[in-house]
Order: C-alpha cells, then structure tokens, then sequence
C-alpha cells in the first residue's frame, strides 16, 4: 500500500483538502453517444436531476460533459453545441445545490469560460491542455482546479496503437505528466490548482491498464494530487468477460469497484465513477485500511 499524501486543492472560490479520506467525483454525461449512458441524460432535466442524486449519494464533485471521447470517436462537436448541453445543467444545479463543486469536462477554452461564469469550480481537461492553446489562458485568469490527464494518441487511433511494455507505459505516462505540467506552470497555472490522471483506457490496451493501475503509486513522485478514472472502462468489461465476449457496461460494476479500492490503496487523492453510492462505501472501507 501507498502513503498517501496530503494537498490543499486550490479551485476557484475555494479549496478542498485532499488526502484525509478518498473523494468521489461522480459522471453527468450531457451526451448521445458516450461509451456508458450515452443519451440517458442529454434532457437537461434529466441530467440535474441525475446530478442532484449523485450529490445526495455522497458525491464530492460531480463532473459534468457535453461531448464523448469513447475509443473509435472521430467527429468532434461544436463548441457552441457543447455550451448549450452543458450550461443549463451547471445553472440547474447550482440553483438547487449553490454549494455544490461542479467540474467541466472539456478540452475548449469557450465551453471552460461559459462553465466557470456559470459557476463551475474545476476544469477536467482530457487533453491536458494541449487541444486549445487559449485553455491554458483561461486556467491561468481565472485560477479554477485543474485535472490534466494523460492520453496516448487521440481517439480514433487507439485501436491500432502498438503496444508497449509496462514499464515503458508508466514511464511514458509519468514523462509526458511532467512535461505538460512544466507547460502548465510556464503559463503562469498554480502548481496547487494542479491534480494529475493517468488516464486508464485513453490509448492504453486492454491489459496495459493493470500495471498502470498496479504502480499508481509511482506517480506520487511528480508532487500532485492523483485522480484515477477507472469506471465500467473496457478493461474491466474485457476481464470479466463470459462465452468470449466481454461483459456489457451494465455488468461491470463489481470489477469496477475492485478497481476503485485498487485505486485507494494505491494512494488516489480522487476517484471518478458513474456509480456513486457503491464507490462511496467502497472508499471508507479502503481509506479505513489505508490508514491502518
């Protein structure tokens, strides 16, 4: 097991104090076509309401995206699209839960804007803030929680990306950290607004995700928060598979939470999942055993 240690994570009007207890960052997908739920909550309606639910199941924060990154996607959707998907969601939530730490999950700097005047307190950029230069202006100004996450390739290339040893993978994984914060800090970002993703299932083949998930600790050496991903991913859906073929999405909840404790004990600061009660109970036994 992992000592895990202790940051202030400084968002945008406020700070969270992250290494005492593991905090659960729950999914709002305001989209047709994710890998999970994709169109269960693309009414706006529907999508508070869902969020509202998470943050009565115990959510910290609850992360909120307009536009799918599901291995093979290939058309973009528009900054403007994704704005009026996500706004209405944000600004329903705030007006019912005003204390409520919200995430934006976007890699475009006019949907981050738009998210933060609406009241969103974190940026969860997939690209690390390397798809949209004007994102790391915006980090910068107006002084948010920053998750930058690593991702091997884009998308549309993940099925054929060549795949690599383990120990190369982590070190890929914590080079190309390093070198994106040095871009983050050069840009004038805070290191304290900083937290860090490996990025499980983003261009890592299947069974490349399990040393990753195995060595997580490693990353503690880079000096940030650690944010692990791991929810229903494909990975799980691939071990848990029956007859040859993998388990559905809706299959995969127990192995997701081996993975969250996994996660735990190998000393994540965050972990983000669809299903928010059961990680929530899954995060107070492990904290319970990390602290041990």
């Amino acid at each position: 097991m992992a000592v895990r240690p202790r940051f202030n994570w400084q968002l945008r009007s406020r700070r969270l104090e992250l290494g005492e207890r593991t905090l659960v960052m729950g999914v709002v997908n305001v989209t047709p076509d994710s890998f999970s739920d994709g169109g269960q909550f693309l009414d706006p309606r529907i999508a508070i309401n869902h969020a509202l639910s998470l943050l009565d199941e115990g959510a910290d924060i609850v992360d909120v995206g307009g536009e799918s990154t599901r291995p093979g996607k290939k058309k973009p959707v528009s900054q403007e699209r994704e704005i009026d998907r996500v706004l209405p969601v944000i600004e329903g939530i705030r007006k019912v839960r005003p204390d409520a730490v919200i995430s934006i999950d976007t890699y475009h700097s006019g949907t981050a804007t738009a998210a933060l005047e609406a009241g969103a307190e974190i940026i969860n950029d997939v690209s690390a803030l390397r798809w949209d230069t004007a994102m790391s202006l915006v980090a910068m100004e107006q002084r948010p929680g920053l998750i930058l996450m690593h991702m091997r390739g884009e998308p549309e290339e993940w099925r054929h990306l060549p795949r690599i040893p383990a120990d190369e993978l982590l070190l890929l994984v914590k080079s190309q950290l390093a070198d994106w914060v040095d871009d983050a800090l050069a840009a004038g970002i805070n290191r304290d607004q900083i937290v860090l993703d490996p990025g499980f299932g983003f261009g890592k083949n299947f069974e490349e995700n399990y040393p990753l998930l195995a060595r997580l600790h490693e990353l503690h050496a880079l000096g940030f928060p650690i944010l692990s991903g791991t929810s229903r991913k494909s990975f799980i859906g691939r071990t848990l598979a029956m007859h040859g073929s993998d388990a559905p999405v809706s299959e995969r909840l127990h192995g997701t939470l081996a993975t969250v404790v996994a996660s735990v004990l190998q000393g994540a600061h965050i972990v983000r999942v669809h299903d928010v009660q059961a990680a929530v109970q899954a995060c107070r036994v492990a904290d319970e055993i990390l602290n041990a």
